[in-house]
């Protein structure tokens, strides 16, 4: 009988969500676009299926082709970055540091994470987060001259807090992290570490960055971002931590796990795992770099003065205007992306003097060099005229007949259907 049934009105705004996309150019770091075959996994079956536990070692009966699906899963995600030991079952990167802290920390216990207004994330120690509510945290931040890691600061505050646990990793850094140097730092007093690579996992899956799992005792992770996989989570450990992990997720945290969503993350990792995802991958950097640049010769100061990975963020108060205003400007535009807190913002964190930009999603598209250099003059169009109605329609048609080039499924990543999919299927 409900199969009958058509929700028009739900349709309708999924309709308009796609046709959003679909028409506006994404600077989001840490959106992308998710392959067809990654979404048709996300809406299969598995949706229907309840399976606390793990598997082989589940609660309820029928679970052997949702154990197939996470053993795949668990499987390509230790082969992609090296891994010891892997649960692919925290619903977010937020879950997957929870799960950690929960797995090897009693409340009040002191953790280190890189400060929240220099790049950091709320579940690095922010105050009102549950991290900063559960822990007594302690906060690095960024040289003042460079915004880039200062080790021997962070070293210092290391020795002077003892934290039980370092937390390395971030949402608005642009610049290589030395995880290596982050180990022997928590090492040297007694800490445990935890790397948060939520941002850069593509581009550590391709040898693009530094792979903090030979150094760190867990590893968290998004699975979109720069992996371009489902929405999600998972949690790398070293295997003398793999039964606390496991129980710190199911039963510690979360009940039944998402079993259409870690069957999709299985496809994304299975893509992560083909040749031509570091070519993507390589595209991305080329392509940040290239943006950061072309600001950079308009006239905008870009924090850390450049880029390593995927993304960058640049301060806006040369031309006068807050990383609000021009984010709402660049918006009503088609050009979607994020205020963010320059390091030592003198702005508040809801207006900010900086907005954060990232290339996964454009480079999903297509788009190379030449684009990313067009867009950031679409940007600087709209920032200089952000009071201006006519301007900012006439870029967003631009940007319109720009994404009309560049369509999302264009570029569609190489599909598990193909001819040699057999082959490549006896490799995993």
């Amino acid at each position: 009988m409900f199969t009958k049934l058509k929700d028009e009105k739900l349709f309708a705004v999924i309709a308009r969500e796609e046709q959003r996309q679909e028409q506006e150019i994404n600077l989001i770091a840490s959106e992308n676009y998710a392959s067809q075959v990654v979404r048709t996994a996300t809406a299969s079956v598995m949706t229907n299926k309840y399976a606390e536990g793990y598997p082989g070692k589940r609660y309820y009966s029928g679970c052997t082709f949702v154990d197939g699906a996470e053993n795949l899963a668990i499987e390509r995600c230790k082969k992609l970055f090296n891994a010891e030991h892997a649960n692919v079952q925290a619903h977010s990167g937020s879950q997957a540091n929870m799960a950690v802290y929960f797995s090897v920390l009693q409340p009040g216990d002191t953790i280190m994470g890189m400060d929240l207004s220099a790049g950091g994330h709320l579940t690095h120690g922010y105050p009102i987060n549950f991290s900063g509510k559960l822990f007594n945290s302690v906060s690095y931040a960024v040289n003042p001259e460079t915004e880039q890691l200062d080790f021997d600061e962070i070293q210092k505050l290391a020795e002077q807090h003892k934290p039980k646990m370092i937390i390395a990793g971030a949402s608005a850094y642009s610049r290589i992290i030395d995880f290596q140097r982050f180990a022997e730092i928590a090492q040297n007093v007694g800490a445990l570490f935890l790397a948060d690579m939520a941002h850069i996992a593509g581009l550590v899956a391709v040898g693009l960055h530094p792979n903090p799992t030979p150094y760190a005792d867990f590893v968290t992770s998004t699975t979109h971002k720069t992996l371009r996989g489902p929405r999600g989570g998972i949690v790398l450990s070293k295997e003398k931590f793999a039964q606390q992990l496991d129980k710190a997720i199911m039963p510690g945290m979360q009940g039944g796990p998402l079993m259409h969503v870690i069957a999709a993350k299985a496809v994304g990792f299975y893509e992560a795992l083909q040749p031509e995802f570091k070519t993507y991958q390589q595209q991305v950097i080329k392509n940040a770099q290239a943006m950061a640049q072309a600001f950079t010769d308009l006239g905008y100061r870009i924090v850390t003065g450049g880029t390593d990975n995927h993304q960058f963020t640049i301060d806006v108060r040369s031309k006068k205007i807050t990383g609000r205003t021009a984010e709402v400007a660049l918006a009503s535009a088609g050009i979607t992306l994020n205020r963010n807190c320059i390091p030592f913002d003198p702005e508040k964190p809801w207006i900010t003097s900086g907005v954060r930009i990232g290339t996964p999603a454009i480079t999903t598209r297509g788009m190379k060099e030449k684009q990313a250099k067009e867009i950031a003059h679409l940007a600087h169009e709209v920032m200089i005229n952000h009071a201006d109605e006519t301007k900012l329609k006439l870029v967003k048609e631009q940007v319109k007949q720009l994404c009309k080039l560049y369509p999302i499924e264009q570029n569609e990543f190489v599909l598990p259907f193909t001819s040699d999919f057999n082959q490549r299927q006896d490799s995993l």
